[in-house]
């Protein structure tokens, strides 16, 4: 973040962001308490954020609690990430209805491309959606949903300050910083200190521009760019957690029959939580669904998970019958068969299948022991 391209706005001013985005007909996604979790869901004013909350998170455990300021963005992740609004969980695909002569005809279903400003884009999430769209944009065919919802998609991306002890974007190279080859279009950092409660603006793209010009905004002073460089510097201190990247793949692709597989299918329920909160992960299934007359069908897409018996069913049955074989190729696919397909980690680091497993499974410790006793590759 530069002094010559960079404002800052107060907090008593943080609503006008609000108006300018729906001046411009966006609808403004953002972070909120709901359900005893900080979920994404369409805001309307600023008192709808998650205003003095935060997260407390390890292996197994989410809870909130009061912060002792009134932070707008305090907290690290929630279950919720941001392909629920571009990789709907639900979407019909087509319907069919039977005509007057008895034959089907066929209704393709219209791309909905709801005009969305993503408000709280974390770094790790901001590499998540750009992992998405190698997925869904730069393959042979195109996701119509994806690629309407992704072209109207506005990004604020906001440094984060407050990771949770489940997070390791650091060490994936994901934050907790956003990086100047991260595509965002506006980067803010949120600073609660001696001088006062503002947020340090920043465009990121012409889109970006466009609205940071019209902020009730100052320019910014060395002091409050020291007071941001210092917070995500504090952030990255504070994590705990880390994993090998550059190591991983070739260690997995070594210990396929590693004795450590046993152990955690010995404890995996294969829930798919891992997979639901996962900011990356795609897989879908498709379901036709029929009214009782069979005069009218419909063909739903929807999430499905590698952790499910029926993901991998074929004539003779399902190819992963325990559930260790389930684990391995969730976690071997997120980590090393990812990079040969997407040319890309499938994980940003951002913790919540830690946080989000029942029974507190960490990958980043299942890869730690494997390394330490490999069959086949060093851990270093």
């Amino acid at each position: 973040m530069h002094d010559a391209d960079s404002i800052v706005v107060e907090r008593q001013d943080f609503a006008g962001l609000f108006e300018i985005l729906r001046s411009l007909g966006y609808a403004v996604v953002g972070p909120t308490v709901k359900d005893q979790a900080i979920v994404y869901d369409q805001l309307s004013q600023v008192d709808d954020l998650p205003i003095g909350w935060t997260d407390e998170q390890e292996a197994g455990h989410y809870r909130l609690r009061r912060r002792n300021d009134a932070a707008l963005f305090g907290y690290a992740v929630g279950p919720h990430s941001w392909k629920k609004f571009l990789h709907p969980p639900r979407l019909r695909l087509f319907q069919a209805e039977r005509s007057e002569d008895g034959a089907m005809v066929f209704k393709q279903e219209p791309v909905e491309a709801p005009k969305y400003a993503f408000l709280g884009v974390r770094s790790c999430e901001a590499h998540a959606i750009a992992i998405q769209d190698r997925v869904f944009l730069e393959g042979a065919v195109a996701d119509p949903t994806y690629r309407e919802r992704r072209i109207g998609a506005l990004l604020i991306a906001v440094n984060c300050g407050f990771p949770s002890s489940t997070c390791f974007c650091h060490s994936m190279k994901t934050g907790p910083g956003i990086s100047q080859n991260t595509k965002v279009d506006i980067e803010l950092t949120e600073l609660l200190d001696d001088e006062g409660h503002r947020f340090v603006f920043q465009a990121r793209s012409q889109k970006g521009q466009t609205i940071v010009d019209r902020l009730p905004a100052r320019r910014t002073t060395r002091g409050d760019l020291d007071a941001a460089e210092a917070l995500v510097a504090e952030a990255t201190e504070t994590m705990t957690r880390e994993l090998n990247a550059e190591g991983v793949r070739d260690l997995l692709y070594a210990n396929l029959e590693h004795p450590r597989w046993d152990e955690v299918a010995d404890r995996c329920l294969t829930c798919a939580n891992c997979t639901m909160v996962c900011p990356t992960c795609f897989c879908t299934t498709v379901e036709d669904v029929t009214d009782i007359t069979g005069d009218h069908a419909e063909r739903w897409r929807r999430w499905d998970s590698c952790f499910t018996l029926d993901f991998s069913h074929m004539p003779g049955g399902s190819s992963r019958q325990t559930s260790k074989s389930r684990y391995r190729q969730w976690l071997t696919h997120k980590l090393a068969t990812w990079h040969d397909q997407f040319g890309t980690s499938g994980c940003v680091g951002c913790g919540r299948c830690i946080s989000w497993c029942p029974v507190g499974i960490d990958l980043t410790e299942e890869i730690q022991v494997m390394g330490q006793s490999t069959q086949g590759v060093p851990s270093s």
